[in-house]
C-alpha cells in the first residue's frame, strides 16, 4: 500500500448551528493531536469574534494521524467550513482540496436551507458525500426522520450514514472509520512535476504571508524555487508544513498533502487565491482550474471617525483582504464624511464581521454608511451605467429606467407559520414561485424577490416570525426593471449624501417617515434646533424636529412687567438663530445605521 492510499482529504459542511464545529473539537480529541488540558470549545476558531458569536468565519485546515482496525496508519486533512450563506465563497474554496465532504445534519431540525446549497457545492466538485446525523443525544432528535428527509430531498443514500453525538462523544470512532472507508485516498504522484493550488492565504506580521496549498502532484521542499503561474512570479521556499492542529514543520509536502508554505513574501498583492504552485523548471506546466470569483452583493462606504486615520485604514483593508479575499475596496469621497472606501461585501453578516474586525484587530473607529446592492441605470441615450452608491444617481429626467437584481429565495419553515412567511415575503415585494412539503410538516417556499429588499432585516425578521424554525438562503437570479426613487436626507437645509438611499416609489413616503423619526432619536439635543428632512428631488415628503435645549431666562424676574420678560425671550430667540446658521451638528454612528432599524412594514 503506497503512501497515497493512506491519505484521506475531506471537508465538513452542514447548516449553521448543526454543529460542525463541535465536531472537530471531538476528531480533535479522539486522533490525540490535542490533550484535555489544551482542548477548548470551538478550537478551530481562531478569532475572537467567531467565539462570541458561535459561528465559523474561516475555514481552518488540520492535520491528523488516525489508526484505523484495519491496523493501518492514515492521515487524515480535514477542513471545518462556515454555515453561513454569507460564506458560502469559504465552502467552494475548501472543497476544491478535498475527495470527500461529511455532511453533517442536526438529528432534531433536520435537513435545512445551507445543508442543500452545500450538498450542491460538494457534487459540483464530484466529491464523495459521507451523511453524518449529529445531536442524537437531544431529546427531540429523530434520526429516522431525518435519514427519510436526507433520502427524499438530497437523493444521498442513508444505509451507511453515521450517529454521532459531538457534544458526548459518541460515534466518533465509528465517524473515523466510515471516513476511511468510504472516502476515496487521492491520486498519489509524486514522480510528476509540482502542481499545486492555492486555496487560502493570510498575513503574519512576523513570517508574511502563509498559504495554504493542496499539491495534487510531485512534491515540494524547503529550500526549493517555486513560480506562481497566474502572477508568474518566483520565490524560494522558507517553509512548509502542516497545522495538526499546532503548526507543525515538514522537511517536504508530496502528492495529496494539504498544508502550507511561506516563502518570505512581504507584498500581500503577491498572492492569488486559486493560482497554481509548481517549480521554476516546470513553470510552462498547465495551470489548475481556479475558483469562480466571488460576487459581492452589498456595497457600503466605510469611513474613519478620525479623517487622520484615513492611512492606517487603508494598510488594515488591504491586510484584511489577503485574509478574506471575498470582499473589494475601493476610494471614496463623501461632503459629509470626508475620504473613506466603497467596500464591497457578501450579505449583511458579512459586512458586520469585516466592520468589527477592523475595529478590533487594527484598533480602529469606523463609520459605515447605509449598505446598497447593484443598480443598472438605463440613459435616455442608450447606455449602460452600474451604480453601487445612491450618490452617484444621475439626474431622473436623464434616466430611461432602473433595473435592480432579483433573487431566488428559499425559505425552509414548519408548515404552522406558512401564513406568516408568505405575507413577510410579500410585504417585501416578493412574488411565490413554488411551495413543496419536505415532510407531513416542514414547507420549503420559493420566492422571486428584490435583494435591496432583504439585506437590511429580512432573515432576522423571519427567524422571529417562526421562532428562530426557519432558514433563508438565497441566489442571484437576474436583473428587472423597477419603479425606484432617490430618498434624500438633509439635516437644517445641508443635505447629508451619505444617508442618501434608493427604493421604490410605492415605500418612499413610509420609509422617509420612518428615517426622519429614527434619526429624530438618535442625533442628539443641540441649543438650537434641528431639522430632520427625507426628500424625493425637491419634494420634501417628512420632516421631525430635535428640539433646542432652552434656558430658563426669565427666572430672575419676579413679577413686575411684563414686556420685561418678553424681551428676555425674543433676545434668546434671536441668538438661537445665529446659533442655527452657524451651528454644525456631529453625527453619531447610530444616525448612519438608522435605516437599518427601520422596519418597512
Amino acid at each position: 500500500m503506497n503512501r497515497g492510499e493512506l491519505k484521506r482529504n475531506f471537508s465538513i459542511i452542514a447548516h449553521i448551528d448543526h454543529g460542525k464545529s463541535t465536531l472537530s473539537d471531538r476528531l480533535l480529541e479522539a486522533t490525540g493531536v490535542i490533550t484535555q488540558r489544551e482542548m477548548k470549545d470551538q478550537f478551530l476558531d481562531k478569532l475572537e469574534l467567531e467565539r462570541e458569536r458561535g459561528i465559523t468565519i474561516k475555514a481552518q485546515a488540520v492535520t491528523v494521524p488516525f489508526k484505523s482496525k484495519d491496523g493501518n496508519n492514515y492521515t487524515l486533512n480535514f477542513i471545518d467550513t462556515p454555515g453561513h450563506v454569507d460564506f458560502s465563497y469559504e465552502v467552494s474554496r475548501a472543497l476544491t482540496s478535498c475527495e470527500g465532504a461529511l455532511l453533517i445534519v442536526d438529528a432534531s431540525q433536520g435537513v435545512e436551507a445551507q445543508t442543500i446549497a452545500n450538498v450542491y457545492l460538494a457534487v459540483d466538485n464530484n466529491l464523495e458525500i459521507v451523511p453524518v446525523i449529529n445531536k442524537i443525544d437531544l431529546p427531540a432528535a429523530n434520526p429516522q426522520r431525518v435519514k427519510e428527509e436526507i433520502e427524499e430531498i438530497i437523493g444521498l443514500d442513508t444505509s451507511y450514514a453515521v450517529l454521532t453525538s459531538a457534544k458526548t462523544g459518541e460515534g466518533i470512532i465509528d465517524l473515523l472509520e466510515a471516513i476511511v472507508k468510504y472516502i476515496p485516498s487521492p491520486d498519489y504522484c509524486p514522480e510528476k512535476p509540482l502542481k499545486s493550488i492555492i486555496f487560502d492565504s493570510w498575513f503574519d506580521s512576523y513570517r508574511g504571508v502563509v498559504i495554504l496549498i493542496r499539491v495534487f502532484d510531485g512534491k515540494i521542499s524547503k529550500g526549493e524555487k517555486v513560480h506562481f503561474i497566474h502572477k508568474n512570479a518566483t520565490y524560494e521556499v522558507q517553509e512548509v508544513g502542516v497545522f495538526s492542529p499546532f503548526i507543525t514543520e515538514k522537511p517536504f509536502l508530496e502528492s495529496g498533502d494539504v498544508g502550507y508554505l511561506i516563502a518570505g513574501i512581504k507584498q500581500i498583492h503577491d498572492v492569488f487565491v486559486g493560482d497554481t504552485v509548481t517549480t521554476l523548471e516546470h513553470k510552462t506546466i498547465e495551470p489548475l482550474k481556479g475558483f469562480k470569483k466571488p460576487s459581492q452583493m452589498v456595497y457600503s462606504g466605510v469611513y474613519p471617525v478620525d479623517s487622520n486615520e484615513y492611512a492606517e485604514l487603508k494598510v488594515s483593508l488591504e491586510k484584511l483582504s489577503l485574509n478574506d479575499a471575498s470582499f473589494t475596496y475601493e476610494p471614496e469621497t463623501s461632503e459629509a464624511l470626508g475620504f473613506g472606501f466603497r467596500c464591497g461585501f457578501l450579505g449583511l453578516l458579512h459586512m458586520e464581521v469585516i466592520q468589527e474586525r477592523l475595529e478590533r484587530e487594527y484598533d480602529l473607529d469606523l463609520i459605515t454608511t447605509v449598505p446598497n446592492v447593484i443598480y443598472k441605470i438605463y440613459m435616455k441615450k442608450g447606455e449602460m451605467i452600474e451604480i453601487d452608491n445612491p450618490s452617484k444617481l444621475p439626474p431622473i429626467q436623464n434616466i430611461d429606467r432602473i433595473e435592480e437584481p432579483y433573487v431566488i429565495a428559499k425559505i425552509h419553515t414548519p408548515d404552522e407559520y406558512v401564513g406568516a412567511v408568505i405575507k413577510a415575503a410579500i410585504d417585501r415585494r416578493g412574488v411565490q414561485k413554488s411551495m413543496d412539503y419536505l415532510s407531513r410538516n416542514r414547507v420549503i417556499i420559493t420566492f422571486l424577490m428584490p435583494l435591496g429588499e432583504i439585506i437590511f432585516d429580512f432573515f432576522d425578521k423571519i427567524k422571529s416570525l417562526t421562532r428562530g424554525y426557519a432558514s433563508f438562503e438565497y441566489e442571484l437570479d437576474k436583473y428587472m426593471p423597477s419603479d425606484l426613487v432617490k430618498l434624500d436626507v438633509l439635516i437644517n437645509g445641508d443635505l447629508v449624501d451619505a444617508l442618501s438611499l434608493i427604493t421604490h416609489r410605492d415605500k418612499a413616503f413610509y420609509r422617509g417617515r420612518d428615517l426622519t423619526i429614527k434619526m429624530k432619536e438618535v442625533i442628539p439635543r443641540q441649543m438650537f434646533e434641528v431639522a430632520i428632512q427625507a426628500a424625493i428631488g425637491t419634494r420634501v415628503i417628512s420632516r421631525t424636529t430635535v428640539k433646542a435645549y432652552s434656558k430658563n431666562v426669565t427666572a430672575k424676574c419676579y413679577g413686575g412687567d411684563i414686556s420685561r420678560k418678553r424681551k428676555l425671550l425674543e433676545k434668546q430667540k434671536e441668538g438661537k438663530k445665529r446659533m442655527k446658521q452657524l451651528g454644525n451638528i456631529e453625527l453619531p454612528q447610530e444616525a448612519f445605521l438608522a435605516v437599518l432599524k427601520i422596519d418597512n412594514d
